[in-house]
Formats: structure tokens, C-alpha cells, sequence
């Protein structure tokens, strides 16, 4: 007599077999076998489990079970070991950590990697790109290039679909090429961290922005929606845009703000990022004024120097290396020819000493 875990499996391997169930159909919930089949939890989970293992079904975390490409005869075990990271930055600011969760899962799978580095430029993407497409890749992770704007190599992004090689974006996507991606929740973020100084009695807030990365773009839209949200204070909004390659001009904007009088100047800036923000904060420092005593500062992403600073720099939490894990794990679903979801991480203030009540 078969054991009732083997009769679950059966059944659903029946329809799965017949195509009453098909390709990435949701499989029905553990309570709902465990009902039809009058079983417990335990024996529901180890049929499922059973039928993973044999490439039937797979596992969206939080989701629910589905139903695998199982008649797909390039099977992931044959997928080449190799995968390649295509970021703006390799090993500074929070990248290494990103880097790192990504490599903790891949390498656990037997997957090496290849890391190509594009400082944000489309040129050397180009350039990066071409040479990983020489190589026998498994997948791509890919922070895009200046994400602000459509990409310029568009046809290599179309290329390496046609050439059935995965791929995951990570902090941004771009607006003409669709992906799965893992991003910040970075309007929210922004317009939950302008709404805090403003409760602590800031009016004067420069918002400062990297515009020519969507993540900039979507800041500032925080940053502007927290101020619309306060038509009494919102003569006093100052945006600073500029572009990636363009940081001075936006520090020599902010030099020229501290230098005015004190009824003039900003009593807060928020920076695009925490390595803007450190060096706002050295600005600060060089034209004689103090942080958070004249001038309080919050940055973005957790940067690990950032608990550091005299005085420890307030900011919004990155996902960082969890970006990097779940990353990993989005990569080896679609080698697997699953379905994937795209993933927003909420980003949690961290209060420290760079932001002081004036009101």
C-alpha cells in the first residue's frame, strides 16, 4: 500500500503529466491538501518536496509552490558555472557587500564569478558586456549604467536574451529593456527622510540628487513630494541635480550655499547617498560650521563608514548584502526556467547624530 505522501505525489504529478496543470501554474496550498487529502502539514511538504528534487515543481519563497519547465531538456545541472556581476563599482561604497551575498549563494550552487566594472559610464559597459558575451556564462547580474536614461546598448541586452543567458538587475532597470529586478524603495525612502527633519523643525532643506541614475530620480521625487505634502514651507525647497560625472559642480552649489549668512543658509542637507553626504559633512567642516549644530545631514544607503563619522551620520538602510543574496537566488530560479518576481526592499531610517531639533 502506498504511503500517503506518494499518493499526494502521484496526483500531482498526474496533472502535471496530463497538462491540467501547467507551466508556472500555482500549485494548491499546503491547507488545501492537506484537506483533500486528510494528511498532516509534514506529508503535504515532503510530496512537494519529492517532486522539487526531480525538477516537477519549485518554490517561490512566500509564494507557493509551481509547476517547472519539467519537459526542458537544457536542465540546470548542463547551465555553464559561470556568472558574471556587471556593477558601476566593484570594490568600493557598499558594492563589495553586495558582491559578497551574491557569491555566498552562487558559490554554494558550484557557480564562479566574473566581475566587470563600468564606473557608470555606457562606453566601458559596452566594452564589459562584449567581453562577458565572449565568455560561457550562466547568468548576469547587472547594475545598470547612468539608469536615469534609456540604454545606449540596447542591442546587447537584446542579444544576450536571443542568446538565452539570464539576467537579474539590481538597484535600478532600464526604461526601454524589461527584467527582473531588486531595487530600493527610494521615493518612499526620501520622502520619509525629508518628512523627518521636517517634523524636527527644518524648513531650509537642500535635497541633493544624482539625476542621471533612476535611484537619484526617484529620491528627489521624495524629496519634493515630502515638501508638497507642506505648501507652507515649500518656497524654501532646493533641489541640487547633477550627474554622475559632475559631483563638483554639486559640491561647489553646496559651498556656495554654507557660505551665505546664517539666516540664509540651509539648516539640513539630504544627499543622494552616504558617500555624498561624508563629504558634504567635510564641507561643513572646512567653512568653520559644525554638524548637526549648524547644519544636519542624512544620507542613503547605510554605508558601513557612515557609524564612524564624528558625529555618526543618520541615513536610510540599503539591503546591501541581502540585495546580493536574493540576487543570487532570482539568477538561479530563471537558470531553472522558473518564474521570478521582481523584489522592492523598504528602507528603515537609522537615527544617529548628524540631525538636531531646531522647532
Amino acid at each position: 500500500m502506498a504511503n500517503k505522501y506518494e499518493i499526494i505525489k502521484k496526483s500531482i504529478l498526474d496533472k502535471i503529466l496530463r497538462g491540467t496543470y501547467k507551466k508556472d501554474q500555482q500549485l494548491p496550498t499546503e491547507s488545501d491538501m492537506m484537506s483533500d487529502f486528510s494528511v498532516s502539514r509534514y506529508t503535504v511538504r515532503r510530496a512537494i518536496s519529492d517532486l522539487e528534487n526531480e525538477k516537477f515543481v519549485y518554490r517561490v519563497q512566500g509564494g507557493g509552490s509551481f509547476v517547472a519547465d519539467w519537459s526542458v531538456t537544457k536542465k540546470f545541472e548542463d547551465a555553464p558555472k559561470v556568472i558574471g556581476i556587471l556593477s558601476t563599482h566593484v570594490a568600493s561604497y557598499i558594492f563589495p557587500a553586495i558582491i559578497d551575498g551574491a557569491d555566498q549563494v552562487l558559490s554554494e550552487n558550484g557557480f564562479s564569478l566574473v566581475l566587470a566594472n563600468t564606473h557608470n559610464d555606457p562606453v566601458r559597459e559596452r566594452t564589459a558586456l562584449t567581453n562577458l558575451m565572449g565568455q560561457n556564462l550562466g547568468g548576469l547580474i547587472i547594475e545598470p549604467t547612468q539608469s536615469a536614461l534609456d540604454t545606449t546598448n540596447i542591442d546587447l541586452y537584446q542579444k544576450l536574451e536571443q542568446m538565452n543567458i539570464p539576467m537579474v538587475f539590481i538597484n535600478a532597470a532600464y526604461n526601454n529593456f524589461e527584467g527582473t529586478k531588486l531595487v530600493s524603495d527610494d521615493k518612499l525612502a526620501f520622502e520619509r527622510a525629508t518628512n523627518y527633519l521636517i517634523k524636527r523643525g527644518h524648513k531650509k532643506i537642500v535635497g541633493v540628487f544624482q539625476v542621471s541614475d533612476s535611484q537619484g530620480v526617484h529620491r528627489m521625487a521624495g524629496y519634493l513630494k515630502a515638501y508638497q505634502d507642506h505648501p507652507n514651507i515649500l518656497p524654501y525647497c532646493t533641489p541640487i541635480m547633477y550627474k554622475s560625472d559632475e559631483v563638483n559642480d554639486a559640491l561647489h552649489d553646496i559651498s556656495e550655499l554654507l557660505a551665505k549668512k546664517p539666516e540664509k543658509r540651509p539648516t539640513a542637507i539630504i544627499a543622494y547617498n552616504d558617500q555624498l553626504a561624508i563629504r558634504t559633512i567635510d564641507l561643513i567642516h572646512d567653512v568653520g560650521l559644525k554638524v548637526p549644530e549648524d547644519i544636519s545631514v542624512i544620507g542613503f544607503d547605510d554605508f558601513q563608514m557612515s557609524q564612524y563619522l564624528s558625529p555618526r551620520l543618520t541615513t536610510m538602510a540599503h539591503a546591501k548584502e541581502n540585495m546580493g543574496k536574493d540576487a543570487a537566488q532570482l539568477l538561479l530560479q530563471k537558470i531553472k526556467h522558473h518564474k521570478t518576481n521582481s523584489v522592492v526592499y523598504s528602507s528603515k531610517l537609522i537615527e544617529r547624530e548628524s540631525v538636531r531639533d531646531i522647532g
